[in-house]
């Protein structure tokens, strides 16, 4: 397993609003993929939930941490 992780400190308005930015892109588009791939299903609706609260939680403009990890797996997906 490779594990990969990048942080992004968050000291201004500007990164605050890029970190905003960031968190509804990644919602976005995981609210997508769980329409076609997952719709329906209860993995589904607790991973959107997980995204949405990560994205309403940077709709205020404060000061932090944003760290992104990136965990990849040895295994090959199934065909």
């Amino acid at each position: 397993m490779s594990h990969y992780e990048a942080s992004f400190e968050i000291d201004s308005k500007t990164d605050s609003y890029a970190a905003r930015r960031i968190l509804e892109r990644v919602y976005d588009t995981i609210r997508e993929e769980s329409r076609s791939v997952r719709e329906g299903t209860d993995d589904a609706d607790e991973l959107l939930e997980t995204f949405r609260t990560l994205r309403d939680a940077a709709k205020r403009p404060t000061a932090g941490k944003l760290t992104i990890t990136y965990e990849q797996y040895d295994d090959e997906f199934e065909n």
